[in-house]
């Protein structure tokens, strides 16, 4: 019996170790430290204690058993964050209905993709993680922190952050559904016609359970006073925290004429949290998105790879931004998120943002955005020690990411890089089957080649 009772304890010791998410401390020394709040500070020490950032300033000592990370000439800001990512997860959409509010990325997360890895290689440290935009209305998305090596799917949620879900406007939900599966929505109208009962659906559901729960604080009631509690449904009771303001929307958009019709909807509903994600043509629409307090999550010179998002600019980021529209800078893809500073870059290109301003479309913004930003996006005392270290500016195509530290643990550096983590191409190597077509006839170049074209186009499809 005590035998068994001792496993037991120690089946749970392992279950309450597997949950907790471990912290560090750490000293960085003598780094020129970006704050994006407080201003650029030259030669300052950042130390982290337990996770957090306990102290900013010059000549800090080091506590006893603290590590130090010499940052001398090297440049430290917080980390990157990522509005719009697909990492993490295999799942893209559960396209089997326009509206599908009732299922969560969170349940799908894969905490061994190798895409977290190569992020924080890239000094990212938080990414909201969203499935595809096949529907209307999709599922809960799920802020993530880049916890790499840790091998429970909780432990890379960010715990506590709001709570967010997937919308689509435009293409993708026709196509899906109207087009491929004749039901509504089939056009620009009928998305709109979708969401509105939704929501009343929603709002009578919600309706419903109040005045059930009127009933039951009244004391005793009679048979003939009683009010039935209502059937519970998941994907009702998720819209309903919609309305209730209790959970974000995220916008897959483009258009500037579908972006006003879904902020008169949210209007008409009383939903003010929305952050419209791509969004094109927002430029068009600049000063509507901030008078109904929109924010907005875009590329920083992607456009005209469908014919709905055929007109766009690179301006589009700086022109949101100058209109006082809170704009963030996202990838939609485990490759560019390595470099979004260097997207981040283009809008000194492109409107000639400030230095912080154009580093906080990669920061603060998104944290705003995902409501953590009170947590992460910027280096002050208090807040969670997420920080990507350069060695250079990093809006300078020189930096290179040095390392990268979650909840003040050092989760990837770049002088412990292991080998098997990358995959190094030699630009001078044959590609095989061209080799063996080498000396042949010219129709088996021709046939080789037409191979080649074929496997890049569907690798870049």
């Amino acid at each position: 019996m005590k035998k068994y009772i001792s496993f037991l304890i120690y089946i749970c010791l392992i279950g309450s170790m597997l949950a907790q998410v471990p912290t560090g401390d750490l000293l960085i020394k003598n780094g020129t430290v970006l704050t994006i709040t407080q201003g650029d500070l030259q030669n300052t020490d950042v130390l982290i204690r337990d996770g957090k950032i306990a102290q900013i300033g010059k000549n800090l000592k080091t506590p006893e058993g603290v590590r130090e990370v010499d940052a001398t000439g090297m440049y430290v800001m917080p980390g990157i964050i990522d509005a719009h990512s697909h990492i993490g997860i295999s799942a893209t959409n559960e396209s089997t209905s326009p509206v599908t509010a009732e299922v969560w990325v969170g349940d799908a997360l894969d905490p061994y993709d190798i895409a977290i890895y190569r992020a924080l290689a890239g000094g990212v440290t938080t990414s909201h993680v969203m499935h595809g935009s096949a529907n209307a209305i999709g599922g809960q998305c799920e802020t993530i922190k880049h916890r790499w090596g840790l091998m429970d799917p909780g432990q890379m949620r960010m715990e506590g952050a709001p709570r967010t879900i997937k919308f689509a406007l435009g293409e993708n939900p026709m196509r899906v559904h109207g087009i491929g599966n004749g039901v509504q929505p089939r056009t620009r109208m009928g998305v709109e016609a979708l969401f509105r009962r939704a929501f009343a659906e929603a709002k009578a559901y919600d309706e419903a359970w109040q005045k059930y729960r009127t009933s039951q604080s009244g004391g005793s009631k009679t048979k003939a006073e009683f009010t039935p509690a209502p059937a519970y449904n998941i994907r009702l009771e998720t819209l309903a925290g919609i309305l209730r303001g209790k959970i974000l929307i995220h916008c897959h958009s483009y258009r500037a004429d579908e972006i006003l019709m879904l902020m008169d909807v949210c209007k008409d509903f009383g939903v003010q949290k929305i952050c419209f994600q791509h969004v094109n043509e927002g430029f068009k629409v600049a000063p509507e998105l901030a008078a109904f307090g929109a924010t907005a999550s875009v590329f920083s010179d992607w456009w005209a790879y469908k014919f709905e998002v055929y007109y766009s600019t690179a301006y589009n980021a700086t022109i949101l931004a100058k209109n006082g529209v809170v704009t963030s800078i996202n990838s939609d893809s485990p490759e560019l998120n390595r470099h979004l500073y260097h997207e981040a870059a283009k809008t000194r290109r492109y409107g000639q943002l400030s230095e912080n301003e154009a580093l906080a479309m990669i920061t603060l913004n998104p944290a705003i955005q995902l409501g953590i930003d009170k947590r992460v996006g910027s280096l002050e005392k208090g807040k969670e020690a997420d920080i990507a270290i350069f060695s250079a500016h990093p809006l300078s195509i020189y930096a290179v990411p040095q390392m990268t530290i979650v909840d003040g643990i050092v989760r990837f550096d770049v002088k412990k890089d292991p080998s098997d983590m990358r995959v190094d191409i030699n630009p001078e190597e044959a590609i095989p089957a061209f080799q063996e077509s080498i000396g042949g006839s010219r129709q088996s170049h021709e046939a080789c080649m037409e191979g080649v074209l074929e496997q890049l186009f569907l690798l870049g499809n």
